[in-house]
């Protein structure tokens, strides 16, 4: 059946190449002039400049605007971007392609739709993405695999879309966050779910990393806390031990994947840091033990403040969108959010952009970097957060995150300095990726 159903998404994606087919890399050389250049963030941006790109990558960055000709390539591509601020193609960390829902509707679209009809849906968000500058992803939980098969689908040209980095189904305990059972009737629990994804003590933990690696997966995403839309009112405290943590940890690491982690409540945080988990997803409550432990550990901090836009939205349309028991914890989260990111940046704990997007709007991702700059952060490290900071946690530093000789042709072109009004991200009039022109279209 599983295999069916791969077959059933590969060619679901071969026929629905969405807004511009895929084109060959390399099949020109392409000239890129900027008004402004933040190559690399962080560090001072560039006045007027010119980009060669060859074979989608970057080959050359030089100061001012140099006519093809004069650059010894007659028959070169010139994309002219004028005064425009030209920037790397963006990165969100955290993802959920496969809906755009929320609470109630979300549970009930669960288990009405097929996984082709998610398939479509993922394709869709991919592309949103993509249009509003994001050119990477990580996409961390898919029940089905249809994230996996758009992830290979993009790669081999088949579609467009972001690359993807995806953590196949998201792992945690019996009637944890992740069980996708939860909120339903008892007798209709094993008709719902198959639950491979859930693990009780150490070795079954081990397994459920194994099962997840051996769908090809890039990482692996786990939950130690409660979650604000878990359909149960069990709290947002540590739902995994100590050495179920230690076992997903170690296993993955055998395998060479990293882990991301699912945690509101600070020993949740403090269990998963403890073990060496490379990135917490959301820290809600981050007190100064947290702040130390990331310090000490190198992990990354991926605050998903966007989530309260998604909450405040869904309740202004409908005040019962969620459950009584869930809602209870979105009042909760759209109060306190922000506070650990305002107490993590003087710190110096490393940040990475995320958006949670899925509880949150697909497309609207940088919202997020008005929320970061109103709760501590500069616009330079807004975008070092979202270039630079998450290229390294996704593990993708020599391909993206700056614009330098050799890396990948992701860019994107905004009106105005995103470092003056980090809010110019928010429209985003020309995406480049892989030295292609991101262009729209039908669907």
């Amino acid at each position: 059946m599983r295999l069916t159903l791969i077959a059933l998404l590969t060619s679901l994606f071969a026929v629905t190449a969405g807004a511009t087919p895929a084109q060959p890399q390399g099949s020109a050389v392409v000239v890129v002039h900027a008004g402004s250049l933040l190559d690399r963030p962080g560090q001072a941006p560039r006045g007027p400049s010119t980009l060669v790109i060859r074979d989608g990558r970057i080959a050359e960055v030089r100061d001012g605007h140099l006519a093809p000709a004069v650059l010894g390539l007659p028959d070169a591509e010139l994309v002219d971007l004028g005064s425009r601020y030209v920037l790397p193609g963006l990165i969100d960390s955290h993802v959920h392609l496969t809906s755009d829902t929320g609470g109630i509707a979300a549970q009930l679209e669960g288990v009405q739709l097929s996984p082709a009809a998610k398939a479509y849906n993922a394709l869709v968000n991919a592309q949103k993405t993509l249009r509003a500058g994001f050119t990477t992803v990580r996409n961390l939980g898919d029940r089905d695999g249809v994230t996996l098969a758009l992830r290979d689908a993009i790669r081999a040209g088949k579609v467009t879309g972001p690359d993807i980095v995806d953590a196949g189904r998201s792992i945690s305990t019996t009637s944890g966050h992740m069980d996708g059972a939860l909120g339903f009737r008892d007798d209709l629990r094993d008709a719902i779910d198959s639950h491979e994804n859930l693990c009780d003590g150490a070795d079954a933990c081990r397994r459920a990393v194994r099962l997840q690696v051996a769908r090809g997966v890039d990482l692996i995403k786990i939950a130690t806390t409660g979650g604000v839309n878990s359909r149960i009112g069990a709290g947002l405290g540590q739902q995994m031990f100590d050495d179920e943590v230690r076992a997903i940890v170690e296993t993955a690491k055998l395998y060479g994947k990293k882990v991301a982690v699912h945690a509101h409540g600070q020993d949740g945080v403090k269990v998963a840091l403890a073990a060496g988990v490379n990135s917490i997803e959301h820290g809600t409550t981050l007190d100064d033990e947290c702040l130390e432990l990331f310090r000490k550990s190198g992990a990354y901090y991926v605050p998903t403040l966007s989530t309260v836009n998604g909450y405040l939205e869904r309740i202004a349309a409908d005040p019962n969108a969620y459950a009584p028991a869930v809602r209870a914890k979105v009042d909760w989260r759209i109060r306190i959010t922000g506070e650990s990111l305002r107490k993590a940046v003087p710190k110096g704990v490393k940040i990475a952009f995320g958006t949670d997007a899925g509880v949150s709007k697909h497309g609207r991702n940088a919202d997020e970097f008005e929320l970061m700059v109103k709760n501590g952060m500069t616009s330079m490290q807004a975008l070092e957060a979202a270039t630079v900071n998450a290229a390294d946690l996704l593990g993708l530093s020599d391909d993206v995150g700056t614009l330098e000789p050799g890396k990948r042709a992701d860019l994107i072109a905004v009106d105005g300095d995103p470092l003056a009004d980090v809010t110019v991200l928010k429209r985003v009039p020309f995406v480049m990726k892989d030295g292609v022109e991101f262009k729209d279209g039908p669907g």
